[in-house]
């Protein structure tokens, strides 16, 4: 199901140490940049990783999209935004976009799916009580 969720934007200034030898962003620190924002999400939502970790479940990426339409290069600064796309049983999508602050066309946009875990098992769960009030 499409959620109605928060959608958060973090900055992000591109450091030397994310491109290639032509000063632009390496296509693989894209997903890093989608984890950050993930992250962030779940902050905004009052509900960090660590404390989910720490309550005994987990949400190991199980498929990654990237759609690249332009370049980032080295000191960009760099808006990136991420919402839940949808929440379906253990499996969760959360969207990212990434583009220059101030700007408005999508340098790269894409998703990672997730499924509930229990740490203890591994195995996949239903989403706690708390995750899904938070999502409302």
């Amino acid at each position: 199901m499409e959620q109605a969720t928060k959608r958060i934007s973090i900055e992000y200034r591109v450091p030397y140490a994310d491109t290639d030898m032509m000063g632009v962003v390496y296509y693989g620190n894209y997903l890093t940049m989608f984890e950050r924002a993930r992250n962030e999400l779940m902050r905004a939502c009052g509900y960090t990783y660590k404390e989910c970790e720490a309550e005994g479940w987990g949400l190991p990426v199980t498929h990654a999209e990237c759609d690249y339409r332009g370049s980032a290069h080295y000191d960009d600064l760099l808006e990136i935004s991420a919402w839940i796309k949808e929440q379906k049983g253990v499996r969760l999508e959360i969207a990212c976009e990434i583009r220059r602050k101030g700007e408005d066309k999508v340098l790269v946009s894409g998703f990672t799916r997730h499924a509930f875990i229990d740490l203890a098992t591994f195995r996949p769960c239903p989403p706690p009580e708390r995750f899904r009030k938070m999502i409302g």
